[in-house]
């Protein structure tokens, strides 16, 4: 959470080959494709409920219980939030460390470096409990990490690195905005929190993603073909497809197209290419496609932007409140001062709590629309449906309407096999249009 109020980062997921030997593919269901003939008793409800059917029972125990286990984490990300910021106020760490800073330079951008880097060292160990338990121990207990302590508690180190790094240069920019604008420092601070995320997502394919996993080009002609031919297809400018080691990780599938400015990137993990049969593969890379083509990036950005603005504005307020009432006894003298960022944290994370479902629902929105893309790309109904499937190793796949409202970023499982099944209801190939047409014609 507390990264999130930082960075408010574009986490938006954008999501071929033969099966592998020795490689389990998805139950069949018992309602298959209509042929020409039988298209009008093609139900999409019946064939809905045949892909959910499909799954055991107790892997669909197994999903839910992992997915609404997440529903408490976000709770409690929250409240540990607020916990850490009401700390560090009340206790006046915050101000030590802001006067530990004032006593070495008198340059405020060396000033606000020299609180930053304690502060986010401090929140990460006094985190790391939660941290350890929800991306770690919970995710070993469930099947889904392949990483032992070591090599996990290396990328936490690098994200660490980058938290300072990346955070330190933010804040510094935030805080000038904060001493030269005092009144409009929420418009001004929304543009730059604006335009770091446009850095960000720039540089991040290039320099930020290869330093937790390897990207090599991928070399199977009869997986990179069919993607790169999609790409062209919708002009997307690549020359290339990337594999990433992503199973030395986790066990979810995933794949992305990022970037722009000539950074853009089609990349999917080795995962994909493991657990899933070519029109699986080709399914997900043309809903990752989607993504670019339809520019959800800059959409999201957009967004995202509006949110920032009304977060600040809201911050602004209540930041100056909370100073008149508190701030002697806190040590904090207004919005210009470091030892307030626990108070800007504090207000931030209460702000996108409570956005939660309206934030989770701009990203569906997208993701819904990157599925109809997707679907009628790769026009592979079945190869979503399964895809689908597993991703409901990890997502509960039949929600109720509020809990996908609430706590989905992603349409469910049920809804998307629901689109591929009526997609499959209302489509046919080409071949057999034509032939359909000229039996009526005929008749």
């Amino acid at each position: 959470m507390i990264t999130r109020v930082i960075f408010l980062s574009l986490a938006v997921s954008l999501m071929s080959i033969v099966p592998t030997r020795g490689q389990q593919t998805a139950k069949q269901p018992a309602v298959t494709t209509a042929s020409v003939g039988d298209t009008d008793s093609f139900d999409p409800a019946a064939a809905t409920q045949a892909w959910l059917n499909s799954v055991p029972p107790e892997k669909r125990a197994k999903s839910d219980a992992y997915f609404e286990g997440g529903y408490w984490l976000i709770l409690w990300n929250f409240l540990l939030a607020v916990a850490i910021s009401i700390f560090l106020l009340a206790s006046r760490i915050s101000a030590r460390m802001r006067d530990f800073a004032e006593r070495r330079t008198l340059f405020k951008a060396i000033q606000v470096s020299l609180y930053a880097i304690p502060y986010f060292v401090l929140v990460y160990l006094l985190s790391f409990p939660l941290n350890l338990y929800e991306n770690f121990y919970r995710e070993h207990q469930y099947g889904l990490a392949t990483q032992s302590f070591v090599p996990w508690f290396r990328d936490q180190l690098i994200a660490l690195g980058l938290t300072l790094i990346i955070g330190t240069i933010l804040l510094i920019l935030l805080y000038v905005v904060f001493r030269h604008a005092a009144r409009t420092w929420w418009i001004w601070g929304t543009i730059v929190a604006v335009l770091f995320l446009c850095a960000v997502t720039f540089i991040a394919p290039v320099y930020i993603e290869p330093l937790f996993n390897t990207y090599k080009p991928l070399s199977n002609p009869e997986i990179r073909d069919p993607i790169l031919a999609m790409a062209r297809a919708n002009e997307i400018p690549v020359k290339q497809v990337f594999e990433v080691d992503a199973s030395r990780q986790t066990t979810r599938v995933s794949a992305n197209v990022s970037g722009f400015l000539g950074t853009t990137r089609i990349a999917l993990n080795d995962n994909l290419l493991k657990q899933c049969s070519l029109p699986e593969i080709r399914e997900v890379m043309a809903h990752e496609m989607g993504h670019y083509v339809l520019n959800h990036g800059a959409k999201l950005l957009t967004y995202f932007g509006i949110f920032i603005l009304i977060g600040f504005a809201l911050t602004r307020t209540l930041f100056d409140a909370a100073v008149r009432r508190w701030g002697v006894k806190w040590g904090v003298r207004g919005i210009a001062d470091p030892a307030g960022l626990p108070l800007l944290v504090l207000i931030l994370s209460t702000f996108l709590f409570i956005l939660t479902p309206f934030l989770n629902t701009v990203v569906r929105v997208t993701e819904r629309e990157a599925d109809a893309f997707g679907i009628n790309t790769a026009r592979e109904p079945d190869g979503m449906a399964k895809v689908a499937l597993k991703l409901g190793a990890y997502r509960k796949l039949n929600p109720t309407p509020l809990e996908e409202f609430i706590f989905y970023d992603h349409p469910s499982g049920r809804a998307r096999i629901r689109m591929a099944m009526d997609w499959e209801a209302a489509h046919l190939p080409a071949g057999e249009s034509a032939a359909a047409e000229s039996v009526r014609a005929s008749h």
